[in-house]
């Protein structure tokens, strides 16, 4: 038996998972670690902290499962992205890591729509620009904290710096290359045009290879550490988004897989990125050399519906979900004529509204905790339309969409979306552990287990397949323009009430 090794480096902490050759799960482990916060918009962790989840995970791991460290075929990462982590020259972290959720650097962002311009950058990243990505939190500490940067060898990912303690080896995938600002999805390498914009040089940037490269072997002093054998391979993986998209089991633009967590987002796979002509999606390349995931994310897809459980029906006892959910399902679609539009944390795709905010439209007295809660799951499918509806513009028809993430449980809300977006929705053997499952993937592609990603996808499985109601979809129809029309005759009030 050969097994792989796959580490998550999420933001809460890393998720170990053992699988066996056949893509078995057979041990699982969590090791968390903390986000700082040290002011008002900023988010940072300590690179220390991912090593150490690293080596606690698989230490007790090996140890639950009774696997001996030699059994271990390779070891894989998937992880955050967006992330700037500056390395010193003696290999040490010279500061925390700015995350992906830090929005420090939204000056560094104006800067860089001067001098490059906003849709130029969209055309070579295949994303816009934004305070979330690496390239202007890496201006950040440039200007703010010269003496760092001045001292700084690489910028690395949190995946890429655990893989620099266990070969010695600065390397990136290309899924974390595209999610700097800063790399040339046209050309597949990082753009001397925006590096220079930026004010930081290319020799700062590790090497781009594919997720399946095995970056080495483990040394002795890691192995050591970590309690893996020396000279395991060491496969890349990559970010979390290329991770899902591969552990959904996708791997050509006939079927899109939402993922319906706190926050969401919908994506397939296609060859060449998709540059949309009003940048309403991003693009993050896929492990393979030419192929990408055209993305749309929403800041609160499960998240809404936590929130009003959590906010507005605090203090009762019946906040159940399952049981909340189900009482909603016994209104008929359409809410008794309720809206919610699901923007509690502005908006990203397709609106790119910081301001936007939730909104509940058309209340009336015969509407109750029922109506609402059924109002907000079709508000989110409403939103996942509209991200969907970038990929009908640009040619991209997928023909079913898979669901992942805690919501992939709920079938009701799973229904809901099918009916909204007139597809079939397909429900998988992998609910929360698809981007362990990529990366598990390409680790075995890395040292030859599958031939190919498309081999290793058969072990994603179709659990159930739910067919949308034709006259359901026909009364979603209905209300959707409504939805989409409430947002556009918001949008000066959204933005007044930011100016207050």
């Amino acid at each position: 038996m050969t097994y792989i090794l796959s580490h998550d480096l999420g933001t809460t902490g890393n998720k170990a998972t053992l699988f066996s050759d056949t893509g078995t799960v057979c041990a699982s482990g969590f090791s968390p670690y903390p986000t700082h916060y040290p002011r008002a918009g900023w988010a940072e962790q300590d690179a220390d902290d991912y090593w150490q989840a690293f080596c606690t995970a698989t230490r007790d791991l090996l140890a639950a499962s009774k696997v001996e460290p030699g059994e271990v075929g390779a070891v894989a990462f998937s992880a955050q992205m967006m992330a700037a982590l500056p390395i010193g020259r003696d290999g040490f972290p010279l500061r925390r890591s700015i995350i992906w959720s830090d929005m420090r650097s939204s000056s560094q962002a104006s800067q860089l729509e001067e001098m490059v311009g906003g849709r130029d950058v969209y055309r070579i990243t295949g994303h816009r620009l934004s305070p979330s990505y690496t390239a202007t939190k890496a201006m950040w500490i440039r200007e703010n904290e010269p003496e760092v940067f001045a001292s700084t060898s690489v910028f690395l990912q949190a995946k890429d710096y655990v893989i620099f303690r266990l070969t010695g080896r600065a390397v990136t995938d290309y899924s974390d290359a595209t999610g700097t600002n800063l790399f040339d999805v046209n050309t597949m390498e990082w753009s001397e045009e925006i590096l220079r914009a930026a004010g930081i040089g290319k020799e700062k940037f590790p090497e781009a290879v594919s997720g399946d490269t095995v970056a080495g072997g483990i040394t002795a002093a890691a192995a050591g550490k970590c309690g893996l054998a020396e000279g395991t391979p060491v496969v890349v993986g990559g970010g979390d988004g290329a991770c899902a998209t591969y552990g959904s089991g996708i791997t050509d633009s006939t079927e899109a897989y939402l993922c319906l967590g706190t926050s969401s987002w919908i994506a397939t796979s296609v060859v060449g990125p998709v540059i949309d002509e009003e940048m309403r999606i991003g693009n993050f390349a896929l492990f393979e050399k030419g192929k990408f995931m055209p993305a749309g994310s929403m800041n609160a897809g499960g998240g809404a519906l936590k929130w009003f459980v959590d906010s507005v029906l605090t203090g009762e006892e019946d906040t159940d979900y399952d049981d909340l959910i189900f009482k909603a399902s016994q209104v008929a679609p359409g809410a008794r004529g309720l809206l919610f539009l699901p923007y509690l944390m502005g908006e990203r795709s397709p609106l790119w509204n910081h301001n936007a905010r939730g909104t509940f439209m058309g209340l009336s007295m015969v509407h109750g905790r029922n109506e609402m809660i059924r109002a907000i799951l079709e508000g989110v499918a409403y939103h996942i339309r509209s991200i969907y509806d970038v990929f009908l513009d640009n040619g991209i028809d997928p023909e079913a969409l898979r669901i992942l993430g805690g919501g992939a449980r709920s079938e009701v809300w799973c229904s809901i979306i099918g009916e909204v977006l007139g597809k079939p929705i397909s429900l998988l053997n992998v609910v929360d552990e698809a981007t362990s499952v990529g990366a598990a993937m390409a680790g075995g592609v890395g040292i030859g287990l599958f031939s190919s990603f498309r081999d290793a996808a058969a072990a994603i499985k179709k659990t159930k397949e739910i067919e949308p109601e034709k006259k359901n979809t026909a009364t979603y129809d209905r209300y959707y323009p409504i939805f989409r029309k409430t947002y556009e005759r918001l949008k000066d009030v959204y933005d007044m009430m930011g100016e207050v």
